[in-house]
């Protein structure tokens, strides 16, 4: 804090000359000084017009433009906070001010009388400091803190809703396969079975949101992504955006997660959105491209071969190069107080990176914007969606699988389900009673099926205490939580074998047969 220095008395007035030079100046602070029996500014030092962004003079000429530069939801609070500050001697709040240019500021204010020998307040002396910084850093805080409060909410509601997800998959699935195609129920069967699998994708974006969500890379064919979502992109833009969408057909594949790029398109059509407030259109494009080594070498980090483009487009306000070198900033915003996270934007980046791609942005004030994402091109077909819910076929087995799971209805229709397929199963519902199984059981156990978050042992301890025994143990984890959890428990989806919950009869079948085929 700035020490005072007491200016020179002005002997013909018997105070304190408004001319002086009265504060050891901080170029962030505005030292000010005012004559209440007057209702008239006496001085300004020059910090005012970096922080009101007005000039000393206008202050001088008008005191109210004072108090017409706060922001209009402040300005009773602190006129009372003055009023009754003042009358105390002291007075101190913190409000907004609008400058000038629109921008807003927040000002910490601090001000005290000055009385004459009769005790009469002659002068009100005060600081005004730029806390605008500040203000800024406790915001991104709480908002950093809120999102991670979502993150841990919404993988525990992804745990309870995947196990929920699994019974429901599971019986569906029983069901299925005892029901021949014509019968009158089958119909109902295959729609529950459908509206799970849509819950359970539902889910995964739940937790892509969060940044939770355990990433299972897929051939992709982006044209159909972009058809998922085109529906939800509608509700979420609103009527008064026009959302165009141009597929190039025969379209190449890309290896890339599902949920991050429904995470990446909805993001970006979010920031189209908020830059059109009075309408306009928003093009989703994809695109084969095959690019040269002159045109990746002016794109940083783009190397020459074939791609595929998602570009997204708006019509909106565009941006200046300023704004456009850090919109990729976390916490950067252009949007008002309360309005935005700086989130959205920050994350594509790094889910374009994680999944082998490269962004560029394009922009013009007043014309628009274009994102584009080029994601390597793969010759592999991508995974269709799955059409219809007749009978499914898997691979049968017949090793000894020892099912570990807490949750009850889980445990018992993962243990159906497994029958179905021919194993040997003997299931227990805690790592305890598991470790009593194993060592009372004289058939060879082939393969440990636990989850991985339970009550007292977790499923990676039970694993390590079972293969101090059997080193050759095959281990599959199971688990409806996010891969932070997992990692927070041992357990690394990329290192080991790792089936999400609720999954397909196809989809354990297949998992089976890759972890015990392994050598």
């Amino acid at each position: 804090m700035s020490a005072l220095r007491m200016p020179p008395m002005d002997a013909k007035a018997g105070f304190l000359s408004p001319a002086a030079n009265f504060l050891t100046l901080n170029p962030a602070e505005d030292y000010w000084m005012a004559d209440p029996t007057k209702n008239q500014m006496l001085y300004v030092n020059p910090a005012c017009e970096t922080i009101w962004g007005s000039t000393c003079e206008s202050l001088y000429a008008s005191p109210k433009n004072w108090f017409e530069a706060i922001h209009p939801d402040d300005r009773e609070r602190v006129l009372q906070a003055a009023l009754t500050g003042h009358s105390h001697g002291t007075y101190y709040d913190e409000y907004r001010i609008v400058c000038a240019d629109g921008g807003v500021r927040w000002v910490r204010d601090r001000a005290f009388r000055m009385r004459n020998a009769g005790g009469r307040a002659i002068r009100i002396a005060g600081v005004a400091e730029d806390v605008t910084e500040r203000h800024q850093l406790e915001r991104q805080l709480r908002q950093a803190q809120k999102m991670e409060a979502i993150g841990k909410l919404a993988g525990g509601v992804a745990h309870d809703f995947n196990n929920l997800l699994s019974v429901i998959l599971g019986h569906s699935e029983m069901l299925a396969m005892r029901l021949p195609a014509n019968s009158p129920g089958r119909d109902s069967v295959d729609e529950i079975g459908r509206a799970a699998e849509r819950a359970a994708a539902l889910t995964r974006r739940l937790l892509a949101f969060s940044c939770q969500r355990v990433l299972e890379p897929q051939v992709l064919d982006l044209n159909l992504q972009v058809a998922d979502m085109e529906k939800m992109l509608r509700r979420l833009i609103g009527e008064n955006v026009r959302l165009i969408t141009i597929l190039q057909p025969g379209l190449n594949r890309v290896l890339a997660d599902p949920g991050q790029i429904d995470q990446i398109i909805m993001n970006l059509a979010v920031n189209g959105r908020d830059a059109m407030p009075k309408g306009g259109r928003l093009t989703l494009q994809t695109r084969d491209l095959e690019l040269d080594a002159s045109y990746a070498k002016a794109q940083s980090g783009l190397r020459p071969g074939r791609y595929v483009l998602l570009a997204v487009t708006d019509t909106g306000c565009g941006m200046t190069p300023e704004v456009q070198a850090r919109i990729f900033e976390p916490f950067f915003t252009t949007k008002g107080v309360g309005q935005g996270t700086g989130l959205g934007l920050a994350m594509v980046p790094g889910i374009v990176q994680q999944n082998g791609g490269h962004i560029v942005v394009h922009s013009m004030p007043c014309i628009g914007t274009t994102f584009k994402i080029y994601l390597p091109a793969v010759g592999e077909l991508a995974k269709q969606p799955l059409q219809s819910r007749a009978p499914v076929k898997p691979v049968r087995g017949s090793e000894t699988i020892l099912l570990v799971e807490d949750e009850a209805s889980v445990r018992e229709i993962t243990a159906l389900l497994l029958v179905s397929l021919g194993y040997q199963v003997k299931a227990a519902s805690s790592g305890q009673e598991a470790l009593h199984l194993a060592r009372g059981n004289r058939e060879k156990i082939d393969l440990l099926m636990t989850d991985v978050l339970m009550p007292g042992m977790s499923g990676n301890e039970l694993a390590e205490v079972l293969r101090a025994s059997d080193a050759d143990l095959k281990v599959l984890f199971l688990s409806g939580h996010s891969g932070d959890t997992l990692a927070r428990h041992g357990v690394v989806h990329t290192e080991v074998a790792f089936l999400q919950k609720p999954f397909t009869l196809n989809a354990l079948s297949e998992k089976l047969m890759e972890v015990l085929d392994r050598t």
